[in-house]
């Protein structure tokens, strides 16, 4: 982390528009990709269970964004999965990820309509072909946050999400929540995809805003 300066309030004037092109290792992750053969495993009353699921995400660039001299650029997302057996929402899911480039700080935010949001750091480089972030329970940078039933019956005190950027283009990921199971104790609840890019993104919306303006120049 780099020393925070004095002025906390001068956002940096030399900020690229091109939000596609400064994504570092997030650059990857744009786009839209799917998947059928996801593997849950989550709680029961009877003990765990395994389901597999069809998986459909959705990243677009974002603006380069501004915490005074903070810079971030990121991806906005949505992740929506459904069972082979039931058409219903089985996870709804949406957030940003997030890259400094100036101290390679990597961030995840989520949330789920259960109640619950996250925010989960870690560090990657330009190039890197593995990412991975964590949120912990009672941190005020990256923590957890429930509602009162949550944190009653299923606590979770850790996440992990482990992303890798296959040779054949694909993308891997293991995720990875520490639940406190009410009755039961602690358990792992994972997920595991491998999902293909059916879709490349459009650039950011300044970008677009940009390349509509040269293009009615010409």
């Amino acid at each position: 982390m780099l020393p925070i300066p004095a002025d906390i309030f001068t956002e940096p004037d030399d900020v690229s528009p091109d939000g596609l092109a400064n994504l570092g290792p997030l650059r990857h992750l744009a786009g839209v990709w799917q998947a059928d053969k996801g593997v849950d495993v989550n709680p029961k009353a009877a003990g765990p269970e395994r389901r597999i699921f069809r998986e459909h995400v959705r990243m677009d660039p974002i603006d380069p964004q501004a915490n005074g001299p903070q810079l971030f650029y990121g991806l906005r997302y949505h992740i929506h999965i459904n069972t082979p057996e039931e058409d219903i929402t089985f996870h709804d899911q949406v957030g940003h990820w997030l890259w400094e480039p100036a101290t390679g700080l990597l961030m995840q935010t989520l949330s789920i309509p259960r109640g619950q949001v996250a925010i989960a750091g870690g560090r990657a480089k330009e190039g890197d072909d593995r990412l991975v972030v964590v949120a912990e329970r009672g941190s005020t940078e990256y923590g957890i946050c429930s509602t009162a039933f949550l944190e009653h019956a299923f606590r979770t005190d850790r996440y992990q999400l482990e992303l890798t950027f296959n040779a054949d283009g694909t993308l891997s990921y293991v995720s990875e929540t520490t639940l406190n199971v009410r009755g039961q104790g602690p358990f792992i609840h994972r997920d595991v995809n491998r999902l293909t890019k059916v879709k490349e993104p459009a650039p950011n919306p300044l970008m677009q805003i940009l390349m509509a303006k040269q293009s009615a120049k010409l």
